[in-house]
C-alpha cells in the first residue's frame, strides 16, 4: 500500500509541474523594450485602439476578457468568470460592479466617479478587489492586455503623453484615436536633461502589472486619522536626493512612492476609506473626476486611475450623518455588497474557506453540515414578510429556487423589496466557520454531523460576549428552525431512499400511476385495472393522497394535474420519457407517500435494541448505501439512521 501511496503521490507531482510548466507557457509575456519612435512606428499601428486606452476601458476589457454568460434560471442575470471561483452568491452585485466598468469605459459621467463597495463585515468586499487585482496582473500578460509605458516613469505612463499639444489633432487624424493626459514633471525633467528635448529617443518599454512591484495597483490602509499623513498617497521631498539635484522643486528629488503613483494605469484600492481624512477624500474625489493630484512645487500631475473603495455599514452610516459629506457622496458610485440569501451559496462559501485549512480536510463531514449552517445564517439575515403565508422558512426555500406553494418564483424580487437591507446584517461565514473549526477540534472521531454543527453554533452564540440575551434566544430558535423545517425532511430522504434498493423504480411506478390516474379524471374515462384488467373509476383516493403530501387544496388539485399533465404531454412531444424529475413538487410527494408507505418497515428494522441476523444485515445495508451513494461516513450514517429512527417514533 506504501508503495501504491508512494507511485500515486510521483504522478500528482508529476502533473503539477506539467500544469506549472503549461501555465508559465500560456503567460509567458512579449518583453519589449525600445524609443519612442521605434514604439510609434513598430508597435502603435498594431492596436491604436488599445494603447489609448483608459484604465476603466482596461478593466472592462480584462473583466470581458475572462468571459460572462448570461443565466437562464429567470433572473437574466450576467456571470462574470472573472469572479465565478471565488464569490458565491452575490450576482447581483458582481453585475453592477461591472455594469460600471462598462459604463465608465464609455466615457459616460459614471468614470468622473469612485466606486465604493458597501456590505457587511465578510461579505465578500475585499475578495471581490483582490480579484480584480488578480485579474489586472494576468490580463496584462496577454496580447490583449499589452500595456507600453515611458521606461523609468514612476507613474508607468502612456508613451503617447510624450506627444506634444500641437500634434495631437494631427495624430487623431492619422491613427483615429485620441491621447489623453500630459507628460509628469519626472518625465519632463529627463527629456530636456537626459535626451536634450528629443522625445523620440526616450526609452519605451512594456510594462506588466504587479501589485508586489507597486506596478498599475496601489493600496491604501487608513492609519490613525490622527497621525495619517497625505504623503502615503502623493510622496514628499525626499531629503536624501536634494543634495543630488540641488533643489527640493526637481521632481527627481520627490518620494514618487504614494500609492496613487502606484495605481496609475490600473487601479487604487482604498480600505475602510470613509476612516481617512476629508482631505484625502477631496484628493480621491478630484483625482477620479479630473485626472490630476496637485502636490507643492509641481504642475497638475495626470494620472489615470480606478478608485475602488469598500468601507463597512457602520462607518457609512456615520458618514451619513454629516450634513458637509452630502456633496462627497454625490461623486461616488455606491454599490451594495450584501451576505447572500441562498444557502446553496452560503454552503460553498463555507466550503471554500476550509477546504485549504489542513484540520478540516482531516474530518469528515456529513452530506448536510454545512447546508443546516448555511440555512441558520440565511434565516439571521431575514426580515419576515409582509405576508402572513409565507414565514421565514419559505422565504429561505424561495431564495434558494425551491417551490413554495402558493408563491411563484416571480414573485421573489417583490419580496426581496419589501426588505432592501436583507442581506446586510445577521450571521457572517466567519462567525460561522469559526464554530465548525470549534466543533472539529472537540470531535474525537474525526467526523461532524449535522447534529454536531447545530449543537456548535448553539454553543457559539451562547458563549459569545457581543449579544444580548434577546438575540441570543432568537438565534437559538433559528437553529431549531432548521433542524425541524430542514434537516427532518433532508436526513429522513436520505435513510428512506438508501433503505429501500428498488427506491427509483418504485417510485417511477408510483408516477407513472399517478399520471395515469390523473389522465383519467381530467378525460373523464375509466381506468383498466392491470391486475383483473376490469375498467375502474379513478382512483381519487390515491390521487388525493399524493397531493396532500405538498399541500395541495382539494380546490386547487385541478390547476395543479392539468400542470402535471402539460408537463408530460411536453416531454412526450421532445421524445423524452415523463420521470421524477421532470416535476420537482411532484416529485416530493411521490417520495414521502413511499415514505409513509414503508416507516413501519424501518421501524421495525431499527427499534430491536439487539436486532436479529437478518434485521442487522438490512441496517447495515442502509448504512452501507448511505456511504456509497449519499456522502456520509460509517459514523454519520449510523447517527443519521439512528437520528430518523427516533424521529419516526415520535410521529
Amino acid at each position: 500500500m506504501a508503495g501504491n501511496g508512494g507511485k500515486q503521490d510521483s504522478e500528482k507531482q508529476n502533473r503539477f509541474l506539467d500544469s506549472l510548466v503549461s501555465f508559465t507557457q500560456e503567460h509567458k509575456a512579449r518583453h519589449w523594450e525600445g524609443t519612442l519612435g521605434e514604439f510609434l512606428q513598430d508597435v502603435l499601428p498594431t492596436d491604436p485602439v488599445g494603447m489609448t486606452r483608459t484604465s476603466h476601458q482596461y478593466m472592462w476589457d480584462m473583466i470581458q476578457w475572462y468571459g460572462s454568460e448570461t443565466s437562464d434560471e429567470g433572473d437574466h442575470v450576467t456571470r462574470y468568470n472573472l469572479f465565478a471561483n471565488d464569490l458565491f452568491g452575490v450576482d447581483e452585485a458582481l453585475e453592477r460592479v461591472a455594469n460600471y466598468f462598462k459604463a465608465a469605459s464609455e466615457g459616460s459621467e459614471v468614470g468622473r466617479r469612485l466606486l465604493l463597495l458597501l456590505g457587511p463585515p465578510s461579505g465578500g468586499k475585499s475578495s471581490l478587489v483582490i480579484l480584480l487585482k488578480r485579474g489586472l496582473e494576468e490580463y496584462s500578460h496577454t496580447d490583449a492586455g499589452a500595456l507600453y509605458a515611458i521606461q523609468g516613469c514612476p507613474v508607468h505612463e502612456s508613451p503617447l503623453h510624450l506627444v506634444p499639444q500641437t500634434k495631437r489633432a494631427e495624430f487623431r487624424e492619422t491613427y483615429g484615436v485620441e491621447i489623453n493626459g500630459d507628460i509628469c514633471p519626472y518625465c519632463r525633467t529627463r527629456l530636456e536633461e537626459e535626451f536634450d528635448g528629443d522625445l523620440m529617443k526616450m526609452p519605451v518599454e512594456r510594462i506588466f502589472i504587479n501589485e508586489a512591484g507597486r506596478t498599475g495597483v496601489g493600496t491604501y490602509a487608513p492609519h490613525d486619522p490622527t497621525t495619517a499623513d497625505i504623503a502615503d498617497l502623493v510622496g514628499s521631498v525626499d531629503l536624501s536626493k536634494v543634495a543630488e539635484y540641488g533643489d527640493e522643486g526637481d521632481p527627481r528629488a520627490w518620494s514618487w512612492s504614494g500609492a496613487v503613483y502606484a495605481a496609475s494605469r490600473g487601479m487604487l484600492e482604498m480600505i475602510e476609506i470613509l476612516k481617512v481624512k476629508r482631505e484625502f477624500l477631496y484628493l480621491l474625489l478630484t483625482l477620479t473626476q479630473e485626472k490630476n493630484v496637485k502636490v507643492s512645487r509641481f504642475p497638475l500631475i495626470y494620472l489615470d486611475e480606478t478608485i475602488v473603495a469598500h468601507t463597512n455599514l457602520a462607518e457609512f452610516r456615520k458618514f451619513l450623518q454629516e450634513k458637509e459629506n452630502e456633496a462627497l457622496l454625490d461623486r461616488m458610485v455606491i454599490v451594495q455588497v450584501p451576505y447572500t440569501l441562498r444557502y446553496h451559496d452560503e454552503a460553498r462559501i463555507y466550503e471554500k474557506l476550509i477546504s485549504a485549512t489542513p484540520t478540516f480536510q482531516e474530518v469528515h463531514l456529513d452530506p448536510h453540515a454545512l447546508n443546516v449552517a448555511a440555512v441558520f445564517a440565511v434565516l439571521t439575515r431575514l426580515h419576515p414578510s409582509e405576508r402572513e403565508d409565507l414565514d421565514l422558512s419559505k422565504k429561505v426555500r424561495l431564495y434558494a429556487g425551491e417551490d413554495v406553494e402558493g408563491t411563484s418564483q416571480s414573485e421573489v424580487d417583490r419580496i426581496k423589496a419589501e426588505h432592501p437591507e436583507e442581506g446586510l446584517e445577521g450571521v457572517s461565514p466567519r462567525f460561522v466557520v469559526n464554530a465548525l473549526a470549534g466543533a472539529i477540534s472537540r470531535s474525537e472521531k474525526k467526523s461532524l454531523t449535522s447534529m454536531d454543527v447545530l449543537l456548535a453554533l448553539k454553543d457559539t452564540i451562547e458563549s459569545d460576549a457581543r449579544m444580548d440575551s434577546k438575540q441570543k434566544k432568537n438565534w437559538v430558535d433559528f437553529l431549531v428552525t432548521v433542524r425541524k423545517d430542514f434537516y427532518n425532511r433532508w436526513v429522513k430522504e436520505d435513510v428512506h431512499k438508501a433503505l429501500f434498493v428498488s427506491f427509483e423504480d418504485e417510485a417511477q411506478e408510483l408516477l407513472d400511476k399517478y399520471l395515469d390516474e390523473v389522465e383519467a379524471v381530467l378525460d373523464n374515462r375509466k381506468v383498466t385495472d392491470p391486475i383483473t384488467g376490469e375498467d375502474r373509476e379513478p382512483d381519487e383516493r390515491f390521487l388525493r393522497s399524493v397531493e396532500e403530501k405538498i399541500s395541495i387544496s382539494d380546490s386547487g388539485k385541478q390547476s395543479f394535474r392539468q400542470e402535471v399533465v402539460r408537463k408530460a404531454m411536453g416531454a412526450y412531444k421532445r421524445g423524452e420519457r415523463f420521470t421524477l424529475d421532470s416535476h420537482a413538487r411532484l416529485h416530493d410527494a411521490i417520495e414521502q407517500y413511499l415514505f409513509e408507505e414503508r416507516r413501519d418497515v424501518l421501524r421495525l428494522v431499527t427499534s430491536s435494541a439487539r436486532p436479529d441476523e437478518e434485521a442487522q444485515q438490512k441496517i447495515s445495508a442502509v448504512e452501507d448505501r448511505l456511504v456509497a451513494e449519499y456522502g456520509y461516513n460509517p459514523h454519520s450514517a449510523r447517527e443519521a439512521l439512528n437520528y430518523v429512527t427516533t424521529l419516526l417514533s415520535q410521529e
